[in-house]
């Protein structure tokens, strides 16, 4: 997959690349820190750096624009309304303990994880349809990313490594 990615992207800069890779909802920054440092050569902070700000740039835009589309794709559609509701109503039902144990701090923890279908992204939409302020979201959102990158330019660097 790898290889997919650094073909889409072969022409750009590197920093460039390593923002548009982080972006993607299924990379995100578990992909972009890795290609940033070993096939972009990007220092360690360059990589991380582009790497958070690619992700945290989706997850504005998921928590800054995702509701007034919801509201008005329900407002105009009967279909939408109806959807919008379901998966609300569901992820609320699925995850109320969740959130009710962790409050806004469990936005924080998902977007820490840097794990597929956990992270950032995830975050981000837990605090969409939770309707977590957004004077609290941001931060939690950034400095779970920040932590995020952190742990994925741990492990790309090699410290995660067992010797044995």
């Amino acid at each position: 997959m790898h290889d997919i990615i650094i073909s889409w992207f072969q022409n750009f800069p590197g920093e460039l690349a390593t923002f548009l890779i982080a972006i993607i909802p299924v990379t995100e920054l578990r992909a972009s820190i890795p290609l940033a440092y070993n096939v972009y050569g990007l220092s360690v902070f360059s990589a991380w750096f582009w790497s958070v700000a690619g992700t945290f740039f989706t997850m504005l835009m998921i928590v800054l624009i995702l509701d007034p589309i919801a509201k008005f794709l329900s407002k105009y559609s009967e279909i939408f309304r109806k959807f919008f509701k379901w998966i609300f109503e569901h992820t609320r039902k699925r995850n109320s303990e969740k959130i009710e144990k962790y409050e806004e701090w469990a936005i924080f923890i998902l977007a820490a994880t840097p794990i597929p279908f956990l992270g950032g992204m995830t975050g981000a939409l837990v605090a969409f349809v939770f309707g977590i302020a957004l004077k609290k979201s941001i931060p939690l959102l950034l400095l779970g990313t920040m932590l995020a990158g952190g742990i994925v330019l741990f492990l790309t660097m090699g410290y995660g490594k067992v010797n044995g």
